[in-house]
């Protein structure tokens, strides 16, 4: 279990994401308060999901994910079956630019402000990642992304 998926959904409750999760990557999900690692099957995803505040509230820990599937088609699979947006970090290494994914599938940059709270990570103000803003011209970090401003792509292409 080394590699992990950190998400954020568009407010859905807990209890409706571990059985999403678990028919979107086609394992077993369990919820890690319960996971008894000496008992887990070798395929089990373990996850953690919690409510924090602002936007996007709804966070996904994931442990242990499939090889075989690319975080982006899982997440994608995810939203479409929750039938809401969500959110994972993109490749710039910028903590407010994240890749928005639709219940239909396609994947856009998108920026948020971020606010340290008691509670965690706050994004608010959602923006496109568009050159339209000046932030993302030039030689901003979104264009080191495979992700550029502007772009749209369907969740197949990108997997």
């Amino acid at each position: 279990m080394t590699e992990l998926w950190n998400w954020r959904i568009d407010r859905v409750p807990p209890v409706e994401v571990y059985p999403a999760l678990a028919e979107a990557l086609g394992r077993v999900v369990m919820p890690l308060a319960v996971a008894d690692p000496a008992r887990l099957p070798t395929y089990a995803v373990i996850c953690d999901v919690w409510e924090a505040p602002g936007e996007f509230g709804t966070i996904v820990d994931c442990y242990g994910v499939p090889d075989r599937l690319s975080e982006e088609a899982g997440i994608a699979a995810l939203a479409r079956l929750l039938g809401c947006h969500c959110l994972l970090r993109d490749d710039t290494l910028d903590a407010g630019r994240h890749l928005l994914v639709g219940p239909d599938g396609t994947i856009r940059p998108v920026h948020f402000d971020l606010t340290e709270t008691d509670d965690g990570e706050e994004l608010s103000n959602q923006r496109l990642c568009t050159l339209d803003n000046p932030g993302c011209r030039g030689w901003s970090r979104c264009h080191r992304s495979r992700w550029a401003p502007d772009s749209v792509i369907p969740a197949l292409a990108a997997a």
